[in-house]
């Protein structure tokens, strides 16, 4: 596919993944819609891009509010008829133990991970069908693969993303629009600001760039392929983990459990 005038819509656009997101398919001519929560932020990505003489609808929206998805979705699909690509990149992780979290703090989790992403879908997918073509990027994390401790509640919901995403490229199949998922490893974004993070180092040395993945996004987009893993080179655990779960469970288990532990202890 071909971006230029092509319509990207992305949400979580106001900083991080879905800002160099915004930018990247900027660059290659492509109108963006920004969506997020805070449309101060999403003002100056807006100016940001002003630089590549492309169109650029600011949304303020929670994801995570069917809806303000559904008003937000209106908007769009009155200026543009149809989104070209749509992008779930919103989401957010609160670290602690499933005893420790509360109720509240692991539906949060949920509802903006996977049901923000339902939301969308559900809204600018019709469209897509009605021309036939489109594609859809899930932004995932090897955690939809891996179960780790201290973050179990944002393991499930990307899990639920990847699962969901596997079922419906099946049903799509034929219909001229295509889903793929973006797994990356650590990202050095503002993702580690929730307070609950404040004792846990910040960035691993393997971590990637917003921008790395925001160029995997861009691929993504053009891709027949289910699953994006990044770097690739961390499929090859993935599989591991898969064929050999209890030789690689444990190893995993015991190191974000001390992890855990520890800060529980400071």
């Amino acid at each position: 596919m071909d971006f230029k005038n092509k319509v990207v819509l992305i949400t979580g656009a106001s900083s991080g993944i879905g800002k160099d997101t915004a930018i990247e398919f900027a660059k290659k001519g492509a109108n963006i819609v920004l969506v997020s929560r805070t449309k101060e932020k999403l003002e100056q990505v807006s100016n940001e891009l002003k630089q590549f003489n492309v169109t650029v609808l600011v949304c303020q929206c929670d994801v995570s509010k069917k809806v303000q998805v559904k008003e937000m979705s209106k908007i769009v699909l009155e200026k543009f008829d149809s989104v070209d690509i749509l992008i779930n990149n919103a989401g957010f992780a609160i670290y602690g133990s499933v005893t420790d979290l509360s109720i509240d703090d692991i539906e949060s989790q949920m509802e903006t991970n996977y049901f923000g992403m339902i939301y969308c879908i559900k809204n600018f997918l019709p469209s897509m069908l009605d021309k036939k073509s489109g594609h859809i990027v899930n932004v995932a994390s090897v955690a939809a693969s891996f179960g780790l401790p201290g973050i179990a509640s944002y393991c499930a919901s990307k899990f639920a993303m990847l699962g969901f995403s596997e079922g419906l490229k099946h049903e799509l199949k034929n219909s001229g629009v295509g889903i793929t998922v973006v797994s990356p490893i650590m990202v050095r974004t503002n993702f580690f600001d929730h307070p609950s993070f404040e004792k846990m180092p910040k960035f691993s040395p393997t971590s990637l760039s917003s921008k790395t993945v925001a160029k995997t996004i861009l691929k993504a987009a053009n891709s027949h392929r289910l699953e994006i893993i990044v770097p690739s080179v961390v499929r090859g655990a993935v599989w591991i983990k898969n064929t050999f779960p209890y030789l690689i469970n444990p190893i995993l288990g015991k190191a974000f459990k001390k992890q855990l532990d520890s800060m529980k202890k400071d």
